[in-house]
């Protein structure tokens, strides 16, 4: 499982890398444009419909005083963290604004997060998200150095994002 997790993400990111970056595309599904594929932070959050979402709860969300500090020396450089998202759904345009808050509180590298935007149907185009076993989004998916999956937030946490993450990462 985490060679094959290892080979996912190896894939991912050659194919992610001959795609156009936050790329839109109609979703019929949703009648209405929505980011495809992969996308960047500042794509993300100028896309339209997601940027006023983003502009009025990620300065709002404060983070868990107590778990950050925890959470700032258990992740590890080597970590990964891949979001899965629609800039259609109500989940993610609450949860990764909110996700980001802590990542950015945490101190955690933004090279080392990357974002893949679904359409209605939670797909990506060419097979992107295939073997990621998507089924609702937001998906927060954490990889160590190796590529193997650490563990997953999925639509909404359990405890509180930064609760979640730090499980995850301690659990490893």
């Amino acid at each position: 499982m985490k060679a094959s997790l290892f080979l996912i993400l190896s894939l991912f990111t050659m194919t992610a890398s001959a795609q156009k970056l936050n790329k839109t595309m109609h979703d019929k599904t949703r009648d209405k444009d929505v980011l495809i594929n992969q996308c960047d932070r500042a794509g993300l959050i100028a896309f339209p419909e997601f940027k006023e979402m983003y502009d009025a709860v990620y300065p709002s969300y404060a983070p868990d005083s107590a778990t950050t500090p925890e959470l700032k020396r258990a992740l590890s450089a080597g970590q990964h963290i891949t979001i899965v998202l629609g800039t259609w759904c109500g989940d993610s345009k609450l949860q990764v604004p909110h996700f980001l808050k802590v990542l950015d509180e945490a101190g955690f590298p933004q090279k080392s997060v990357s974002f893949i935007a679904v359409d209605g149907n939670k797909k990506a185009e060419n097979g992107l998200i295939d073997k990621l076993a998507i089924e609702r989004v937001p998906t927060f998916i954490v990889t160590d150095k190796a590529g193997a999956e650490l563990g997953r937030i999925i639509e909404h946490p359990k405890q509180t994002l930064e609760k979640d993450l730090l499980a995850i990462v301690q659990k490893n």
